[in-house]
């Protein structure tokens, strides 16, 4: 049980990744906290408990920062500390050429993929730097195989933003690590979730497994097992890094 007793915040648990995420880290002892927007969470709820964890699940929109800040003090609240955040909630929004890209949509990538994750990590961390412990928290934020290629066809707005999360996950590494905060990443490539089945086209997806090198998609416990060693102390002298999950597709 290598996060027993542990109090996780995931965003974006309901489904998915953060789904993935947050049964593998119950799984390993930890108590979850997830958020979800229009997800339906009971069933990461019940499974959570069904491990003998406590497990909280709140709506919230995390473009504001009343949400943002509500989800950690609940989170608190109902398990007594934070000790690990996983930013993971986000989302492409649409698909759409430069020239087509309004710029309400391209406030709102930015709004929902990045302005989520820095009210999130400023609210967790306001917590974790009170904490009066030597290791005093995890942070663990989720970026995208975009945020090297620029994504697929219409995503440009949507890779800018998962590369400046790349760029975010490094430079608050170094402010925090001296107060005892690991703060790390994610880059999933193609996983099997609803973001595909929504966004991609089948021939897409089958075009993009025959240019892994593993020839599969990935699944939400793939990236989940690397969170996973990000959350624990086998990863303990690690910060600022971002682990790509892709099936080897980063190398071409």
């Amino acid at each position: 049980m290598k996060l027993s007793g542990k109090s996780v915040l995931i965003t974006g648990g309901a489904s998915g990744i953060g789904q993935g995420i947050a049964l593998a880290f119950a799984a390993e002892g930890a108590n979850i906290a997830i958020t979800y927007a229009s997800s339906d969470p009971t069933e990461t709820v019940d499974k959570i408990k069904a491990m003998g964890r406590k497990a909280l699940a709140m709506k919230a929109d995390l473009r504001l920062e009343k949400d943002c800040e509500g989800a950690v003090k609940e989170t608190i609240s109902a398990f007594g500390d934070l000790d690990v955040l996983v930013a993971n909630s986000g989302g492409l929004l649409k698909r759409s050429r430069v020239v087509e890209t309004s710029l309400e949509l391209w406030n709102e990538a930015l709004a929902l993929n990045l302005t989520s994750t820095f009210l999130c990590c400023r609210a967790a961390l306001r917590h974790m730097e009170a904490k009066k412990t030597s290791k005093k928290g995890n942070i663990i934020l989720m970026s995208s195989l975009a945020a090297h290629d620029g994504g697929g066809f219409g995503a440009s707005h949507y890779a800018a933003t998962k590369g400046a999360v790349l760029t975010y996950t490094r430079a608050i590494a170094k402010e925090v690590g001296p107060l005892g905060i690991r703060v790390n990443g994610l880059a999933p490539g193609l996983i099997a979730t609803r973001f595909h089945d929504t966004f991609t086209p089948a021939e897409g997806r089958k075009a993009t497994v025959e240019r892994t090198p593993l020839r599969r998609e990935g699944t939400p416990n793939d990236v989940a097992t690397a969170a996973l060693f990000l959350a624990t102390d086998d990863s303990s002298f690690l910060t600022g890094e971002t682990i790509e999950v892709n099936g080897g597709l980063g190398l071409y």
